[in-house]
């Protein structure tokens, strides 16, 4: 029974293919140096999104690269090779699939695409994409300075001149656009 309990608890949702790499690696950077060369191959890339498009029969979704942990997880750094397109087929909502979510797609390299930033005309990477993950958003943690810390609370210092000290509310949260 216990056995069953752990197996239980060590279960992923995330999808072999995303929390596996492939056995031959493409970086971003190779991908755009040798978009020929290298179409058809398979590529695990994940990273922020940052737009989301729905055509007819697919999405698009805009992603900005970010190097990948050992589970498939987009780190936290600043660092991106650029921005690459993964085509989904079928509908993703954009409320769901929001800007600054993490996601990590596999798939197979489907060419270079050219559209502008801006003014800037910008070679994306395109990904077509067999399996995606959307990685859950993380709780906020508020951390608290350890001057507040207060070994007696509940029950007050062991001195008559105990006086408490009020602890200030946690921040807002910022605004949900």
């Amino acid at each position: 029974m216990l056995a069953l309990l752990f197996l239980a608890g060590c279960a992923s949702d995330v999808p072999k293919s995303i929390s596996e790499a492939p056995a031959v690696e493409i970086t971003f950077a190779q991908a755009l140096a040798q978009a020929d060369a290298l179409q058809g191959r398979a590529v695990r890339w994940g990273g922020a999104i940052a737009h989301v498009e729905n055509h007819k029969d697919e999405t698009w979704v805009e992603i900005v690269e970010r190097p990948l942990a050992s589970d498939g997880e987009p780190g936290d750094q600043d660092s991106s090779g650029g921005r690459f397109i993964a085509k989904v087929e079928g509908f993703l909502d954009p409320a769901v699939y929001a800007p600054h979510r993490l996601m990590t797609v596999a798939g197979t390299l489907d060419g270079i695409y050219t559209r502008s930033i801006g003014e800037f005309p910008y070679r994306y990477p395109v990904v077509k994409v067999g399996s995606y993950y959307l990685w859950p958003r993380l709780p906020r943690r508020y951390y608290y300075p350890p001057y507040w810390y207060d070994p007696w609370y509940p029950w007050g210092y062991p001195y008559p001149y105990y006086v408490p000290v009020p602890v200030p509310p946690p921040p807002p949260h910022p605004p949900r656009h």
